[in-house]
C-alpha cells in the first residue's frame, strides 16, 4: 500500500507572538515495513532557523524558530509513505508464557533487553498505579502465552469501554478513564500500557495515523482522517508486537507509525514556547490518502 499523508495544524493567537521556539514530530520514521519519502513541509511565517534530528528514541525531530511577530502559525506536512510489508507479528504468532517474558527483562544482561527495560518504568501518562495491575489481571492466568495474554486485555479494552471524544483531555486522569470506561485512542494506549507495565511488562506507546474507510458507496471526506495512537509490548528474542485496544487488532498495512516513546509526552506533534500570543485556537487536520483503492481489511 501506498498513501500521501497530510497534516495540517493551525494556531491562531489573540495578540502578537514576538518570538517561538518549536519541535514537531510530524515526520513519520522509517521502519522495516515502512518506507517513507522525504517530507514536503510549509511553515507560515517563515522560520528564521529550521533543521532536523532525531531524538532518544529515534524519533524525527523538526526544530524551527519564527523571530517575526505573528497572530497566526500554519504548519503543513505532506509525506508519502509505502508499506512494504506487515507487521512482524500477527494474531497467530507464538510466544514465550508471559511470566518467563517478565523474568528476563528482569534477569538478561542482553543490551537490547536492557534497552527494553525504559518502557518498563513508571511514565507521566502511564502510572504504575495498582488498579491498572487490579485491571490487567484476569487476562494473564499463570502460563498463558504473552501475545495471547495481551490479545486478551487488547480485547477487553475494546469492549468494556466506550470511544468518547468529549470525555476526556490531555490532562485526564488515566485512573478516570479506568473508572469512568471512557476515552479516545490516547487513553485507550496509555491505559493499555499501563496494565502491562503493572504486569511487569515492557510497553511503548505509538502514534500514528489509521486509514479510515468511508460507508459502501459514500466518499472519503478529506480530513477526516485522524491522528491514532496504540501500543506496543516487548516479546523478549523476537521484539515489539503492537497492539490497537481502539479497534481490537494488531496494526497492520492501514496502519501508519509515526514516533514511538513511553508515552504521549515523548511524542506529541507539536511542541514549543513562545514570548507574547495570550489565549489560542489551534484547528488540526489529518488526511491519509490510499495512492489506489485498498482492499478489505483482514
Amino acid at each position: 500500500m501506498k498513501y500521501t499523508i497530510t497534516h495540517r495544524t493551525l494556531y491562531r493567537y489573540s495578540s502578537g507572538v514576538a518570538l517561538c521556539h518549536n519541535e514537531a514530530r510530524l515526520l513519520p520514521r522509517q521502519t522495516p515495513w515502512q518506507l517513507c519519502q522525504p517530507s514536503q513541509i510549509t511553515i507560515e511565517p517563515r522560520p528564521a532557523l529550521s533543521t532536523e534530528r532525531e531524538d532518544f528514541f529515534g524519533n524525527r525531530v523538526l526544530y524551527f524558530a519564527i523571530q517575526d511577530i505573528h497572530q497566526r502559525l500554519e504548519v503543513n506536512v505532506a509525506t508519502e509513505v509505502q508499506i512494504l510489508a506487515n507487521r512482524p507479528f500477527d494474531p497467530s504468532s507464538p510466544s514465550l508464557p508471559w511470566e518467563r517474558a517478565r523474568d528476563r527483562l528482569r534477569g538478561s544482561a542482553d543490551p537490547e533487553i536492557i534497552e527494553a527495560r525504559l518502557f518498563e518504568l513508571d511514565s507521566p501518562f502511564a502510572s504504575l498505579h495498582p488498579a491498572f495491575r487490579e485491571y490487567a489481571q484476569a487476562s494473564f492466568p499463570p502460563g498463558r502465552p504473552l501475545l495471547e495474554a495481551v490479545a486478551d486485555l487488547n480485547r477487553r479494552i475494546y469492549r468494556e469501554f466506550s470511544y468518547d471524544p468529549h470525555f476526556t483531555t490531555i490532562a485526564t486522569p488515566l485512573k478516570d478513564v479506568l473508572s469512568q470506561r471512557r476515552g479516545v485512542c490516547q487513553d485507550f494506549a496509555h491505559l493499555g500500557i499501563a496494565c502491562l507495565r503493572g504486569m511487569g511488562l515492557a510497553a511503548r506507546y505509538v502514534s500514528g495515523y489509521l486509514e479510515t474507510l468511508p460507508p459502501p458507496g459514500q466518499p472519503r471526506l478529506i480530513g477526516a482522517d485522524a491522528s491514532h495512537a496504540w501500543l506496543a509490548v516487548y516479546v523478549p528474542g523476537a521484539g515489539w508486537a503492537e497492539f490497537d485496544p481502539t479497534n481490537d487488532c494488531m496494526p497492520q498495512h492501514r496502519h501508519i507509525t509515526l514516533a514511538w516513546g513511553r508515552d504521549y509526552g515523548d511524542v506529541a506533534p507539536l511542541i514549543g514556547v513562545m514570548t507574547g500570543g495570550g489565549s489560542h485556537r489551534i484547528e488540526v487536520s489529518v488526511d491519509v490518502a490510499p495512492q489506489h483503492a485498498p482492499d478489505a481489511e483482514a
